[in-house]
């Protein structure tokens, strides 16, 4: 495939005025654009993908064109370079692909309806108008907007709504801004509205599906955010207003449009009386997430798509910002530590991962970039770690700085750092470059040899890895005072150990807090040291100590075997956070067993004796002035209870079953899953299975949709499964957005294994079809990977990917996931008797 031509490069857009005819019943888009600007030659390119073109003119004469769909292209032959304006008239097919200008299907009071939403990140505006559809070719944009209007339809976009003439709906001309963030929707919609103490007006809009009260905490949420960054980075919001709109069909989580965010329902409404604190603090991050994008990424905008993190990292870091600052109580960086950390770790630790700064060759690459392991959550880290190193003062300047330099216009990686060490006086370019440019993180390598405290760093590899002297810089936190702030050497000698332990009282440890991108792996006497002190030791320290064994553990470094016995130490936890690390480690443990063996119900018991406490403490039912950490531990503890078998559990989640048949969704949000998942293995039935179903198509609430996926796909009767599967096509059940997490379920139970396996290899045309061009593709075999464990799946997966190498976007993806299994399989048979032999040992 041909490298990317920069169409901006020829063609410099300053003004559009569109107009768009949607006809939701011939499935039909008419469009006519204008676009002024500068072209550098009397030759230009235009964006457009999947448009017939029906004339091209200028100065009200028709000018020469053609088409050019391998390039995504309009050629156009001008009367002169210089300043122009071009108008394009065309037609474009209104697709359920869930890019450019779509619709979202759904009911209200068993009546079938739909809104029009649309989504132009990465490079999808081309499929709704002509552009130069590249993020440095902001222009200002004036939107006009037809529609088969239905009366109590409204229109949302960018802009406010400034008239509305012969049934076209004009909006107020844009600010500078990128094509991939325009946006607007119609339809029956519903929506509350608030003001900012600036005088910025903030709503939520979403269908008539949804109860109103649903709206209210997204509302306050993005209220409070608004006021909350123009605070923090002292720079006012640019536009008049920030609508935040639910949509029954979106592929991305949510989706930054300036002025106009949108989101798939599960992360933006929710039901304030039966909502899980787990899911109130996502659906609250993920608004602070957008919202932070509205200067970060759409005040200022990455240059091209290669400085994508630029974005994403930032928002990602910034939403734990936010959030922390509106809800202390919530303790938000714990979910960091416990989501974004571990899969930022377990990514980064394969051989042949992308760097979170990297090259975009082709365009299909474009949309595989968007690994959230790396581009969001390592950056995320990245920047944490800058965070810890600047301050706030510093980092809150320097951001002034930047956006004050950058406005309306476009920055590299390198513009941030400029302006960051500026603030701050540190050349953060140089440390933040060997993070950036480079793949993986190190391993540090804390040691006693003769006596003298050691330091040293390689890259970690899950896996077989190709060493090749990488070198980080390295902040260490470390808890001694004769740590370096950095580590930038191979190795580093820290003096006699025996007196740097007398001196300081207590065991020696690097990376508190956790917040630099690496792992710690002690010697058997630094570890021993530790051990021995774990009660001294503060949650986010025992969670980082638990993470590193099990990475450890996953790269052979260390046995599964030998962490075994160590569990118990940290079985009884207040906190979420090591309830969380502990529930990791030893859900590793059951790819060691087969199911129905003597090993497997040797694990059901240790997950018994694990959980017993914990179980007892907390119990089914939520106390009167519990700690959030209960809310938030209490899943933990059942859910190893319920795979230990312990048949009070069981019985308890029957009777709490039993008690809400009639409105299910009344169940407590927080065990709602666990529940019903309970109720499917242990109660099963056809009649139960369709129950369920049915309600899960009935619902409109996101969360109760997502408890009851994951009780339907843990049935084990085989042939409900095969009923289940024979559905993933059916959007009337299924929507495309939600498929990932029905398959992924079926796959992850033993009894649906070989059915989802023989669908997806079976229909992946078909996959291909509907959701191919959708960033999230790729994902599916993430999914795969994280599931398969033996050789026999390995050698299926080889033969059916292999093949797929070269198709642009999968490579990388295939090539990593491959090694991934490799990798399990290989600890797999290298451990399995140890490990099972330690389990049996423990009890």
């Amino acid at each position: 495939m041909p490298e990317i031509a920069r169409f901006y490069e020829t063609f410099q857009p300053e003004h559009y005025d569109l107009f768009i005819d949607v006809d939701r019943g011939t499935k039909v888009i008419s469009g006519t654009t204008t676009i002024s600007g500068v072209a550098q030659s009397a030759n230009i390119s235009v964006h457009q993908k999947d448009l017939t073109i029906k004339s091209v003119r200028v100065a009200g004469a028709d000018v020469p064109f053609n088409t050019d769909n391998s390039a995504d292209a309009v050629r156009i032959e001008l009367p002169a370079a210089g300043e122009t304006k071009v108008t394009i008239s065309y037609t474009a097919p209104l697709t359920d692909s869930m890019m450019g200008i779509y619709p979202s299907y759904y009911e209200v009071n068993g009546e079938k309806k739909q809104i029009i939403g649309t989504q132009f990140e990465t490079n999808f505006a081309r499929q709704a108008f002509p552009s130069i559809d590249e993020p440095e070719a902001k222009a200002t944009f004036s939107i006009a907007l037809k529609f088969d209007e239905q009366p109590g339809e409204i229109a949302l976009s960018n802009m406010p709504e400034i008239n509305v003439e012969d049934g076209v709906h004009y909006f107020d001309t844009t600010v500078k801004m990128s094509t991939y963030l325009v946006a607007f929707a119609f339809g029956d919609l519903q929506g509350k509205q608030t003001t900012t103490k600036s005088g910025v007006q903030v709503g939520v809009f979403a269908t008539k599906a949804h109860q109103p009260k649903e709206l209210d905490f997204a509302l306050d949420i993005a209220k409070r955010s608004i006021e909350f960054y123009e605070d923090f980075y002292q720079t006012p919001y640019p536009l008049p207003h920030s609508w935040q709109l639910a949509l029954p069909d979106f592929s991305a989580g949510a989706m930054e449009n300036w002025g106009l965010v949108t989101y798939r329902e599960a992360y933006l409404v929710l039901d304030p009386d039966n909502t899980a604190l787990e899911m109130k603090q996502l659906v609250a991050t993920v608004i602070a997430h957008e919202l932070a994008h509205q200067w970060f990424g759409d005040l200022v905008t990455m240059k091209w798509w290669d400085d994508l993190w630029l974005n994403e990292s930032f928002a990602n870091m910034m939403e734990y910002v936010a959030i922390d600052a509106l809800e202390p109580d919530w303790h938000i960086w714990e979910n960091f530590q416990t989501s974004d950390v571990p899969a930022a770790l377990q990514r980064d630790a394969t051989d042949g991962v992308q760097s979170v700064h990297v090259q975009v060759t082709n365009p299909a690459e474009i949309d595989a970039l968007f690994d959230a392991a790396i581009v969001y959550a390592k950056g995320a880290r990245m920047l944490v770690m800058v965070r810890a190193l600047l301050g706030d003062d510093a980092l809150r300047s320097g951001l002034k700085q930047y956006f004050a330099a950058h406005k309306y216009s476009n920055a590299t990686g390198a513009d941030l750092w400029a302006a960051l060490g500026e603030a701050s006086g540190m050349d953060v370019g140089a440390i933040m470059n060997s993070w950036l440019e480079q793949p993986g993180y190190p391993v540090v390598k804390a040691a006693v040899v003769d006596g003298k405290l050691t330091l040293s760093q390689q890259q970690f590899f899950v896996g077989d890895g190709v060493e090749k002297g990488r070198r980080w810089q390295i902040p260490l936190n470390g808890n001694y005072s004769v740590t370096p702030k950095l580590l930038t050497d191979a190795s580093v000698t820290l003096g006699d150990y025996a007196q740097l332990r007398a001196d300081n009282g207590q065991p020696f440890r690097l990376n508190v807090g956790n917040n630099s991108h690496f792992i710690v792996a002690y010697d058997k006497t630094l570890q021993d040291d530790i051990l021995a002190h774990t009660d001294e030791l503060d949650a986010i320290s025992q969670l980082q100590f638990l993470q590193d064994l099990r990475l450890l553990a996953n790269s052979r470094t260390v046995s599964y075997a030998a962490l075994v016995p160590l569990l118990p130490k940290f079985a009884n936890s207040d906190a979420t956070v090591v309830n969380a690390a502990l529930y990791n480690v030893v859900s590793n443990l059951k790819r060691f067993v087969t199911a129905d063996s003597t090993e497997e119900t040797n694990l059901r018991q240790l997950f018994g004796q694990l959980s017993a406490e914990q179980v007892a403490r907390l119990g089914w039912q939520p106390k009167a002035g519990e700690s959030n950490d209960d809310q938030l531990s209490r899943p933990y503890a059942l859910s190893e209870a319920l795979y230990a078998k312990n048949a009070d559990i069981i019985a308890e989640a029957h009777q709490l079953f039993t008690t809400n048949k009639d409105n299910l969704a009344a169940l407590p949000a927080d065990v709602r899953s666990l529940v019903l998942g309970s109720e499917v293995r242990n109660f099963g039935s056809a009649e139960l299975f369709d129950q369920l179903l049915q309600a899960y198509v009935a619902t409109s609430d996101a969360s109760f949709k997502a408890d009851l996926r994951g009780a339907l796909t843990s049935s084990p009767d085989k042939s409900l499964l095969a009923k289940l599967i024979k559905q993933f096509e059916n959007a009337d059940v299924i929507k495309p957005q939600d498929l990932r997490g029905w398959f992924r379920g079926v796959l992850a139970n033993d009894d649906g294994e070989q059915l989802a396996w023989d669908w997806i290899r079976k229909d992946w045309q078909w996959l291909d079809d509907t959701v191919g061009g959708d960033m999230e593709f790729t994902t599916y075999i993430t999914v795969i990977a994280g599931i398969f464990k033996h050789a026999d799946r390995l050698a299926e997966f080889k033969a059916f990917f292999e093949p797929k190498l070269n198709t642009p976007g999968l490579t990388r993806e295939i090539t990593m996931d491959t090694k991934v299994i490799e990798s399990r399989v290989a600890l797999i048979e290298a451990e399995q008797a140890a490990v099972n032999a330690a389990v049996a040992a423990a009890l």
